[in-house]
């Protein structure tokens, strides 16, 4: 049986789709796919790879339109999943694309230095005895260690598809998050500073980062955490933190949201008379009136249970 690759070809701005038959194989990977079709059907091929061993993160590309490793996954899988007997290869999305499904890394390297990506370790350190942690310490935040820059996060990322100029890519996050939960770092607000200027709060939560990331690692999840740490370190005075606090609040005293003072509460009087106009439109339609009282959840009871076992189950992790 063939695989009908269609794959998605730039050169020098111009942009066109070429077709490749290649021969199904068991363990044919595609990167497997592309490189036969590089040595065989089309020398002209460009595409990126190195150690073939799901590591290095070279070999991203998106196939029928989800970002993978390309050494990983298997073409008879993908061919099972999707139903079909041909698959659409693209490059990674959100990044410019050099030549074919060669992207260009080079601003996103310039982009994760936002983040302050340096250890400081704590004073109390030294060269004759070392920046030593427990293994507690070091299980806190080793997964993201494993970020191996593929990209999957960046191409799927909602919000770097809307804007990248207010938040940064899923990865910087991740290295963020590794190092204000390393307990040898000196100044983890310096960390927390950079990423809440780099847009933490702006975050869609679609989770479309963790559900595509090759390793695992839970790049939302990292967004969050740093989100609760901006709360320990006092570093809570921003629309974002205010938003969430407020949140909180209404589903922690009544278990329902008041959205008639949710916007006061998250961006003061004088942005939210800044909304006046929306705020008429939504009270002429009846979704919005600010005069009736706020209800209280009549299973309040079991609300607050909810939230008290979140916070519990929160501590025992951390």
């Amino acid at each position: 049986m063939d695989v009908q690759l269609k794959i998605h070809r730039f050169v020098e701005g111009k942009k066109w789709v070429d077709t490749y038959n290649v021969p199904v194989t068991t363990g044919l990977t595609v990167l497997n796919a592309l490189t036969y079709i590089k040595e065989k059907l089309d020398p002209t091929l460009s595409f990126t790879s190195a150690c073939r061993s799901s590591i290095c993160g070279a070999c991203a590309v998106r196939v029928n339109g989800n970002a993978e490793l390309s050494c990983e996954v298997l073409v008879e899988n993908l061919l099972a999943r999707y139903q079909t007997e041909e698959l659409t290869i693209e490059p990674l999305g959100n990044f410019t694309v050099i030549r074919d499904l060669v992207v260009d890394w080079d601003p996103k390297y310039a982009r994760i230095k936002k983040v302050k990506p340096s250890l400081h370790p704590k004073d109390d350190f030294t060269s004759e005895t070392g920046c030593l942690q427990s293994p507690e310490d070091f299980n806190k935040y080793k997964k993201y260690a494993g970020c191996i820059l593929c990209g999957s996060c960046v191409s799927e990322c909602n919000k770097n598809t809307l804007n990248t100029d207010d938040f940064l890519d899923p990865f910087a996050f991740v290295k963020a998050e590794k190092l204000v939960a390393d307990s040898r770092s000196k100044s983890p607000a310096e960390h927390l500073k950079a990423v809440i200027d780099a847009g933490l709060w702006r975050c869609f939560n679609c989770q479309e980062c963790t559900a595509k990331c090759p390793k695992g690692l839970d790049p939302a999840g990292a967004i969050e955490k740093l989100k609760e740490e901006t709360f320990k370190h006092h570093l809570d005075d921003n629309v974002g933190a205010r938003h969430a606090k407020a949140i909180y609040d209404d589903i922690s005293e009544s278990g329902t949201l008041d959205e008639s003072k949710l916007n006061i509460k998250s961006e003061g009087y004088i942005m939210s008379a800044m909304r006046l106009p929306m705020a008429l439109r939504l009270m002429n339609t009846g979704k919005m009136d600010p005069l009736a009282s706020h209800p209280v959840n009549p299973e309040i009871k079991t609300i607050a249970a909810i939230v008290k076992a979140a916070e519990k189950a929160d501590k025992e992790e951390a």
